[in-house]
C-alpha cells in the first residue's frame, strides 16, 4: 500500500514538473557572458584612409553605438579604431561583426556595402593578391589589372551584378564581400581574367550565371 502511493506521489511531481510554469530567463549581457570583463579589439587605419574615415565617420559611429550597443573611438596616437563592449550590449558576437564592418572600410568597400555585415550572418570578405593567382610583373601585371577593372569599371560591375557580390581593386589586391558561394563564383571569373581569359567570354559565363540566379528565385 505504502509503495503503491510513493509511486502516485512521484507521478504527481512529474505531472507538476511537465505541467507547471515554464521560468523565462532574460537574455544575458556580454558583460554577464565575460563574466564582467569587457572584450575589447582595434581596427587599424591605413594612411589612405584617414579622409574617408573623418568624412564617414556618423555612418560609421551610429550603427556600431546604437545599434550594436558599442562603445567605439578613434585613437589617433595608434592610428587605430577601437571597440569596447559595455553593459548595454546585448548581442554576443556584436563586437566580431563589428571589427568585420570596420575593416572591410578599411579595404575601400562603401559604408552602405559594409553595413551588411551587421545585418547579416551569411557574409564574409575574401582576399587576394594578383601574384596568387600568376606571377606578374611590370606592364603584365598592369593589364592584367586593367582587364579586372574593363573600360570604365565595366566588367567589375558586371561581376558584381552577376553574382551580387562587392569587388575592391586596391593596387595589387583584391577584395571580395559577398556569400560564401557568390565569392567562389566572382573569384573564379577574376582568376581567368587575370590568366588571360578574354573579358568576352567572363560577360557569357557571367549571363549564364545571373540567368540560374533568375530561375532559382
Amino acid at each position: 500500500m505504502a509503495s503503491s502511493m510513493q509511486i502516485e506521489g512521484k507521478k504527481a511531481d512529474t505531472k507538476s514538473a511537465s505541467g507547471g510554469h515554464v521560468p523565462k530567463f532574460s537574455a544575458m549581457s556580454t558583460q554577464q557572458i565575460g563574466k564582467g570583463k569587457a572584450d575589447y579589439a582595434r581596427v587599424l587605419v591605413p594612411p589612405h584612409r584617414y579622409t574617408p574615415l573623418r568624412e564617414n565617420w556618423p555612418k560609421i559611429y551610429e550603427p556600431v553605438a546604437k545599434h550594436m550597443k558599442l562603445q567605439i573611438r578613434f585613437n589617433p596616437k595608434k592610428k587605430c579604431v577601437e571597440m569596447k563592449t559595455s553593459k548595454f550590449t546585448t548581442v554576443q558576437n556584436a563586437l566580431q561583426k563589428s571589427v568585420e564592418f570596420v575593416r572591410a572600410f578599411m579595404l575601400g568597400f562603401e559604408v552602405r556595402d559594409a553595413i551588411a555585415l551587421l545585418r547579416l550572418d551569411d557574409l564574409f570578405i575574401n582576399s587576394f593578391e594578383v601574384r596568387d593567382v600568376k606571377t606578374l610583373n611590370g606592364e603584365h601585371l598592369s593589364r592584367a589589372i586593367g582587364r579586372i577593372a574593363g573600360q570604365g569599371g565595366k566588367t567589375k560591375y558586371t561581376i558584381e551584378n552577376a553574382t551580387k557580390t562587392r569587388i575592391v581593386l586596391a593596387d595589387t589586391h583584391v577584395h571580395l564581400l559577398g556569400s560564401f558561394k557568390n565569392i567562389n563564383i566572382a573569384k573564379r571569373a577574376i582568376c581567368n581574367l587575370i590568366m588571360g581569359q578574354p573579358p568576352g567570354k567572363v560577360y557569357t559565363t557571367m549571363r549564364a550565371v545571373a540567368a540560374r540566379q533568375k530561375e532559382r528565385f
